[in-house]
């Protein structure tokens, strides 16, 4: 960890997953004059228009084309930004995938694994890679999942990824308590981006991207160490880590599988 930055300028923003979606309306959300904000993801076109939008508001956009699950290029992202604009403040893991997956299919199982190490591995690498580069105080958050409350039929990799995340976010707030890092774990519920267009079945309280970007910031930059939004859905998460096993297997198990990558293909 570094201490303080080395200008006036507002302090440095990293954001993964950055080219859509909620990793977009974050970067956005803090695209304030003169703020310096690193644009992580893996399609450089995508990145390159939210580094429009966010120039657009004054912000300095740093583009880095980059893959979370490769950790030695996380490493060499956070050495440059680091050298470009100084100690990071706010880390945002935000890069995930979503696809519907079944054990019984057995060409599913590379999407499982990338499934996890994206939205797992990837947490874990992109904190790891920055910590050494972090502001004294900063903030960090991880986006996770309410599908990361109970098991979803037909969704088995990104529940049990999104529940893994919970978990080490968890494990990751005790074990830097005392370094000056607050961290936060989000658990949005459904949120208007090109990851739930095509979801198949009823998605109640569908909250616009930007409106959760904002109410995410205001959490991460108070030092929150827990989010579940929209807040109707806090209170249907609370009730479902709850429910008996019995009442939740009726309730669920008749629910529509999320869409499968041989499904989406076929568009």
């Amino acid at each position: 960890m570094r201490d303080g930055d080395r200008s006036e300028r507002p302090e440095a923003v990293v954001i993964t997953g950055a080219g859509s979606g909620i990793g977009r309306a974050l970067a956005l959300a803090y695209a304030d004059p003169g703020r310096p904000i690193a644009l992580l993801g893996r399609q450089h076109a995508a990145l390159q228009e939210s580094a429009r939008m966010l120039t657009e508001r004054g912000a300095i956009a740093a583009i880095y084309e980059v893959d979370v699950r490769q950790a030695r290029d996380l490493d060499v992202v956070a050495q440059d930004f680091h050298q470009r604009f100084g100690a990071v403040g706010v880390l945002i893991a935000n890069a995930g995938v979503s696809q519907g997956t079944l054990t019984a299919a057995l060409e599913d199982r590379a999407v499982f694994q990338e499934i996890v190490e994206i939205n797992l591995l990837g947490v874990m690498y992109t904190c790891s890679a920055f910590y050494g580069v972090l502001a004294s105080p900063a903030r960090v958050a991880g986006i996770a999942s309410v599908a990361g409350f109970r098991g979803l039929p037909g969704a088995a990799a990104y529940s049990a990824s999104k529940a893994a995340v919970i978990a080490y976010l968890e494990s990751l707030r005790l074990e830097w308590r005392h370094t000056g890092v607050r961290v936060c774990t989000i658990c949005p519920g459904y949120i208007a981006t090109p990851m739930t267009a095509h979801n198949p079945y009823p998605m109640p309280w569908l909250m616009e991207v930007d409106v959760a970007a904002r109410r995410m910031r205001r959490a991460i930059d108070a030092g929150r160490p827990w989010l579940v939004l929209p807040r109707p859905m806090a209170a249907l998460g609370y009730l479902l880590r709850r429910l008996p096993i019995p009442i939740y297997d009726r309730v669920f198990q008749s629910l529509p599988p999320k869409p499968r990558r041989s499904q989406d293909e076929g568009r």
